[in-house]
Formats: C-alpha cells, sequence, structure tokens
C-alpha cells in the first residue's frame, strides 16, 4: 500500500463515537490519523438524561469500561456504550482533547462531525501562532451522534479521505471534490481553509 500524503485528525464533543467510529476505520485503512474532542468534560450516556457519565479527557478508555460495568453491565451492554468503548480501547488508550493538542504536530486535513465542533476547531486553530504558515483543511460532515450514523459518517468520511490522497494538491480541487462528494451522496459539507 502506498504511503498516505496526509495527516488527518477527526473530531467530536467526547472523542469517543463520531470521531473514534472514524479514526478506528481510516486506522485499518492505513491512513495516518488521530482524534480529538472539543468539549470540556468527556461525557457518556447514564441512566437518565440529567444524570450522564463525566469524565475527564485523558481517563484511559478502560477505566471508563470498568466503571460501567460495574455500575450496570445490562443498560451499558444494550445501549451500545460498553461495545463502543471496547473498540476504542483498541484504537487508544484515552480520549484527548484538540485545545490541548499542539505537541502532536500539524494536520493536513481535520474532520469534524457537528457544527459546533468545526467552529470551536476553525477558531482554536485561527488563535494559534501562525508560524508554518502551512495550510490545513477543516471540513465538517454533519453526524447524528449515534451508533448507526456514526458508522455511516465514517464511511463517508473515507471516502472523501480518499478522493483527497488522489489529488497532487487538495488546494486546486478542493470546491470540486466537495461539489461531487455533495452531489453523489446528497450530504452538505462545511469547509474552511486555515494556517498553522
Amino acid at each position: 500500500m502506498p504511503a498516505m500524503k496526509y495527516r488527518y485528525a477527526m473530531v467530536c464533543s467526547s472523542n469517543q463515537n463520531r470521531s473514534m467510529e472514524a479514526h478506528s476505520l481510516l486506522k485499518r485503512e492505513g491512513f495516518d490519523v488521530s482524534s480529538y474532542g472539543t468539549g470540556a468534560h468527556v461525557k457518556l450516556p447514564g441512566p437518565s438524561l440529567r444524570e450522564p457519565n463525566v469524565y475527564d479527557f485523558g481517563t484511559p478508555y478502560k477505566h471508563m469500561f470498568d466503571d460501567l460495568r460495574r455500575k450496570d453491565p445490562e443498560l451499558y451492554k444494550r445501549n451500545g456504550i460498553l461495545p463502543m468503548l471496547k473498540r476504542n480501547l483498541a484504537v487508544k488508550l484515552a480520549p484527548q482533547r484538540w485545545q490541548e493538542n499542539a505537541a502532536d504536530g500539524t494536520f493536513d486535513v481535520v474532520f469534524t462531525f457537528e457544527e459546533k465542533v468545526f467552529d470551536m476547531v476553525v477558531e482554536d486553530v485561527h488563535n494559534r501562532d501562525h508560524v508554518l504558515m502551512k495550510p490545513v483543511l477543516i471540513i465538517n460532515l454533519e453526524v447524528k451522534d449515534n451508533h448507526e450514523e456514526a458508522a455511516i459518517g465514517a464511511r463517508l468520511t473515507l471516502a472523501l479521505c480518499q478522493e483527497l490522497e488522489a489529488t497532487e494538491f487538495w488546494e486546486d480541487s478542493i470546491d470540486e471534490i466537495v461539489a461531487n462528494f455533495e452531489k453523489q451522496h446528497r450530504r452538505k459539507l462545511l469547509y474552511s481553509v486555515s494556517f498553522y
């Protein structure tokens, strides 16, 4: 398999479902990929809407898995949280926060999966020191935060990444790539070009 040209980041709110589904798939396909969340904390569904399970970024997925399995194994198996955490811990150790990722270096392409997260990433990159003047493409593909939609979103993300890899310089063909994608998949994309 030829080496991939670009470094990718997948970003959602808690670095659990949408970003990790895409991270897992792209990693299996040989992409250079990382993933992050933009929230203040990692939130997972709890017994009711008012009682989410809240963890700090950096808490290992294994710790969350053990914690929820201890609390209510039936509930968290039924709602898909335990299988999701099991998948996550096979991909990396713990959720990471986008705003604290400067040490991870720069990315060529960043995918977000909801507009609020897209806005936070664009603003964060805009506020960093622009020393390299290296372009970064930030794309938002709106994906509902459930397991079925995350799986569809990951496959669409993979298709778009494959398109980008096939270009010599994405800067020259991004408008065309986006237009073709929107037509083919009937999904609107937002995108922005920023600089590191």
